[in-house]
């Protein structure tokens, strides 16, 4: 590397964003009390080792909580009549919300400023080359908030999850986003079979974002386990970059991801092109400033 920093400060995803319709009000008691839209939920936040801020009555204010089972599954607990389905503004990005029957919303907002970094590198390298066709391939794309995103910024994208709901999903996100008529490659695959059938194919991407799960099943059953596939992936990344690449996002929100371990499997993929890395955690910010850990990041940009 011929530049190479490390981000010391901790991201806030929302702090920029407080007229946004998804806010952390606060959070506590291994649990996160959060406004989306009209409603307030509350859903659990392992990390949050610590005391709330508001008091009790703000939380018990919740229109839902969702509440998690021995079995590693869980439930909505509904104070109140609530859609089950909506739609919210977050960061420039009109979002499906969905209170699913795990928890997810389908919103990631820790997110933000990653996507505002792909934003602002994506739109300063097209206004300083000129170039029209900048090629952005996102992997275990879930309900899309990075590929429209770059969309947003003027990329074409290649979008991948291996659930075809969830592509569906963020479909329907594009189409509120009035995207859907953008350069976007919606594809239902197994990630680790598509990036191999690309390298051989012998496909290059300016630009590649993953966010891998810690376990996670193709459309065909395929098993995803980061300790054993996150290699072979990360190999196939390496080879997919173009030689005239801007930037790699990878995410994680497995525990003992460190933003360390995430810089060491990144730095081997993206050895000899010069350029910088950034890693940090990510995180939401409540109104207090205070910041709830919410996975990691790295970063690569080229010299450009």
């Amino acid at each position: 590397m011929n530049t190479y920093t490390k981000a010391q400060a901790t991201e806030s995803a929302n702090a920029e964003f407080a007229t946004d319709e998804y806010q952390l009000l606060d959070s506590g008691n291994e649990l996160k009390l959060e406004r989306v839209g009209e409603y307030t939920l509350v859903r659990p936040s392992p990390q949050a080792i610590w005391r709330p801020h508001l008091p009790q009555s703000e939380w018990n204010k919740a229109d839902a909580i969702y509440n998690r089972t021995s079995d590693g599954g869980g439930y909505w607990d509904w104070q109140n009549k609530v859609k089950r389905d909506f739609d919210v503004l977050y960061n420039s990005i009109s979002f499906n919300i969905r209170l699913t029957n795990f928890g997810h919303l389908g919103l990631f907002p820790e997110q933000a400023t990653n996507w505002d970094w792909m934003r602002q590198v994506i739109r300063q390298r097209l206004a300083r080359t000129g170039q029209r066709n900048l090629h952005v391939l996102n992997l275990f794309a879930y309900t899309g908030g990075s590929t429209l995103a770059c969309s947003q910024a003027g990329a074409h994208l290649v979008h991948v999850d291996a659930a075809k709901g969830v592509v569906d999903w963020a479909r329907k996100n594009a189409k509120t986003c009035r995207l859907d008529e953008r350069p976007i490659r919606w594809l239902v695959d197994d990630v680790i079979k598509f990036v191999e059938r690309e390298v051989r194919r012998n496909h290059h991407y300016q630009a590649i974002i993953f966010d891998p799960p810690s376990f996670g099943r193709g459309p065909k059953g395929e098993v995803f386990k980061i300790e054993n596939d996150l290699l072979p992936l990360l190999e196939a990344c390496k080879a997919l970059l173009a030689k005239d690449a801007l930037f790699v996002l990878y995410s994680c929100h497995t525990p003992g991801f460190t933003p360390l371990t995430l810089e060491n499997q990144l730095a081997d993929v993206v050895a000899g092109r010069g350029g910088k890395l950034e890693s940090g955690e990510m995180s939401v910010a409540e109104p207090t400033g205070r910041q709830l850990p919410s996975g990691t990041y790295v970063r690569w940009l080229a010299d450009d």
